[in-house]
């Protein structure tokens, strides 16, 4: 029986969504589904609960999502382990074919779904942002920023090792081979967008802060010896050669560009203070 953990902090208005899409055409013993409500102060507890005993809730007092994902594990009865965010939408099949990539006769140690960005709603900058960050080969072949990375028993112990960490499914991405990993074409996961500029701002400023904190991490584990640490930092190359492949890309990098350099910059303050503790949300992607 696969394992559903879904680590959620204050998600009532998107919970909903993602369980009615889970549960619906299951059996009634085919998935263990496991809500961890962290610090929650809206009514997401309740929703939770209102999907019936085929969802069980566990809460914490403590706003953490690392800390939110250990206490899953500590309550969760199977594997595979599947591991998703509580504002993405997945269904049975998606989980179905996750559990196939990593139980059948060539089973990989951890897999994630394709991903579906709606870009409906979303001002023309993020659209044009979303043009060029779906092309990047780091984000076409890596498990993160789909909200869903599902491992098998010992892919769990590696990732279980890992430190708690702002960039939680970036970590867990690097901590597999390009062998030991897939995407599974036939699962897809929907991740909603920010739909405005100053909240696409807010997540690279995220993205970036939690990035130099992992690679913060990489360097004290490596300290004494040569390293060759793995990284999904997209250089100046990838984006030449996207632009050669299609010169049309032009302005949307343009647009990339800015967005890379305004975080980077908004994200100095906080690496240099090792804050990374604050998070900052993206609301816009959680209107209806």
């Amino acid at each position: 029986m696969p394992s559903i953990v879904i680590p959620a902090h204050n998600e009532e208005r998107t919970l909903g969504r993602l369980l009615a899409t889970l549960l619906r055409g299951t059996a009634e013993d085919e998935f263990d589904i496991l809500v961890v409500c962290n610090g929650c102060t809206d009514g997401t507890a309740a929703v939770a609960a209102a999907h019936g005993p085929r969802v069980r809730v566990v809460e914490t007092p403590v706003p953490s999502k690392h800390q939110a994902l250990r206490l899953g594990d500590t309550h969760a009865r199977g594997f595979p382990r599947i591991y998703v965010d509580a504002d993405v939408e997945l269904g049975a099949a998606d989980v179905r074919a996750l559990a196939a990539a990593l139980t059948g006769p060539d089973p990989v140690l951890a897999a994630a779904p394709e991903r579906h960005l709606p870009m409906t709603g979303c001002s023309w900058p993020v659209r044009a942002y979303y043009r060029v960050w779906q092309r990047l080969p780091a984000v076409q072949g890596g498990l993160f920023g789909r909200g869903v990375i599902a491992v098998s028993g010992p892919g769990h112990a590696r990732i279980a090792a890992l430190p708690p960490l702002m960039a939680d499914d970036l970590a867990a991405s690097l901590a597999f081979a390009d062998g030991e990993r897939t995407v599974v074409r036939t699962a897809r996961v929907v991740v909603r967008p920010p739909r405005t500029w100053r909240d696409l701002i807010r997540r690279r400023i995220r993205a970036a802060t939690s990035t130099a904190q992992l690679e913060q991490k990489q360097r004290e584990s490596d300290a004494g010896r040569s390293s060759d640490a793995p990284s999904a930092r997209t250089g100046l190359g990838d984006l030449r050669a996207l632009l050669r492949a299609d010169p049309t890309l032009l302005p949307a990098l343009l647009v990339f560009l800015t967005a890379a350099l305004v975080a980077r910059r908004a994200a100095r303050r906080a690496i240099r203070s090792g804050d990374f503790d604050t998070w900052l949300r993206d609301d816009s992607s959680r209107q209806s």
